[in-house]
């Protein structure tokens, strides 16, 4: 998938990845290429508790989220991290509310000091 530019897009990618990390494989093969990113598909099924026809639907998924985009070099075709999908869902659902807890601790440190 292409990115995408518009608002309710926007919504759809973030359904998208909320859909594909809600999956402990598919999370767990995120963290295999986040150490290790350009991994084969027989390197990605290597210790998986599941099927290569498996691991190979896990990663559409992941690929229609954006969080894994594949290359091929050669005869081979890469699979690499994509972790921008991930770092705009912190930015857009966590750092807002880590704002105001960081506001109130800031607060409560003055009072206590003051």
């Amino acid at each position: 998938m292409g990115r995408r530019s518009t608002a309710a897009s926007g919504s759809a990618t973030a359904d998208a990845v909320f859909k594909a990390l809600a999956d402990a494989g598919r999370r767990r093969l995120l963290d295999r290429l986040r150490v290790k990113s350009g991994r084969t598909l027989n390197e990605l099924c290597e210790g998986m508790r599941m099927s290569r026809q498996a691991v190979t639907k896990h990663l559409v998924q992941l690929e229609e989220a954006d969080l894994v985009v594949s290359r091929r070099m050669g005869r081979k075709k890469l699979h690499y991290l994509n972790p921008v999908p991930i770092h705009d869902i912190a930015r857009r659902w966590i750092r807002p509310f880590e704002s105001g807890r960081l506001a109130a601790l800031r607060e409560l440190k003055d009072q206590l000091e003051g």
